[in-house]
């Protein structure tokens, strides 16, 4: 059970990005999956080659119609399945994972953003955030299509009924022989809820895959948010007749005496220090 908690515990990370369909795909997954697949599926398939008879003694002859009636095992099938339904999903939450990471290392520092200011959004935040649904939307894309190639791999390979009796014919059985399967009713049970509960969790991905591209479409036809306005100024514009920044003007009162004459050295060095630098 290590290994299905770790996947688990990644799969779970998954959510935090999940819109509500995808929560729900994750619990079919997890319990309707993985849980019964833990639990019971490898009690119903572990002895299904040892239990698997035929009417021979041959060398060889119950190998080989064992391997023609099964060509993969029921359950290292849906292993395979599993792993590759949860690749797309992992590997989101490991882009996820790396651009948090840029953004928390200073690789890719964050601009501050106006949070809370709908008419002035962050573009950088803008950007990512798309990015981030490009590739959810992708992820959701390639789980769907992984549902559906199983889904019919199964039904081509099993069908939807475990027969109890199997007529093999072909070297290196010297004739045409009888086998038969250990618990098949069982077995067709399972099959049966498993195939369900992969039509369940395609429809899952076909509803989250569609309310995606709505929401994508109605985020485009939202116009573009007007530029924030420029603040005035509360400084008036300079005088083109003017005298210039650095000449100081001395106080009217000033003018004459003393003080006009320090207040006037005063300006002419600093006009001297400006047009020096």
């Amino acid at each position: 059970m290590g290994e299905w908690a770790f996947l688990g515990s990644l799969l779970d990370a998954v959510q935090l990005q999940s819109p509500l369909v995808g929560r729900l795909w994750l619990v079919i997954m997890l319990i309707f999956r993985i849980l019964v697949l833990a639990t019971v599926g490898g009690a119903v398939f572990e002895d299904e080659q040892e239990e698997f008879v035929c009417n021979t003694l041959q060398p060889g002859c119950r190998q080989t119609c064992y391997d023609r009636a099964f060509p993969v095992s029921h359950y290292r099938f849906w292993l395979f399945h599993i792993l590759l339904l949860s690749a797309p999903p992992v590997l989101f939450v490991i882009y996820s994972m790396h651009q948090a990471s840029k953004e928390a290392g200073g690789a890719q520092p964050a601009p501050a953003c106006t949070r809370g200011r709908p008419e002035a959004p962050c573009a950088p935040c803008s950007l990512r955030a798309r990015r981030a649904r490009r590739c959810y939307l992708l992820s959701v894309a390639l789980r769907l299509l992984a549902e559906l190639a199983f889904l019919g791999g199964q039904a081509l390979l099993y069908g939807f009924r475990v027969a109890p009796h199997y007529a093999c014919a072909g070297p290196p059985c010297p004739h045409t022989v009888d086998c038969f399967v250990s618990r098949p009713t069982e077995k067709t049970v399972f099959v049966v809820f498993y195939f369900a509960v992969g039509l369940l969790s395609a429809l899952l991905s076909v509803a989250e895959l569609g309310h995606l591209l709505w929401k994508g479409r109605q985020r485009a036809k939202l116009p573009p948010a007007p530029a924030p306005a420029a603040l005035p100024s509360s400084r008036a514009d300079p005088d083109p007749f003017g005298p210039p920044a650095y000449a100081h003007r001395a106080p009217a009162g000033d003018s004459e005496g003393e003080g006009g004459s320090g207040h006037s050295k005063a300006s002419l060095a600093t006009v001297r220090q400006d047009l020096a630098i």
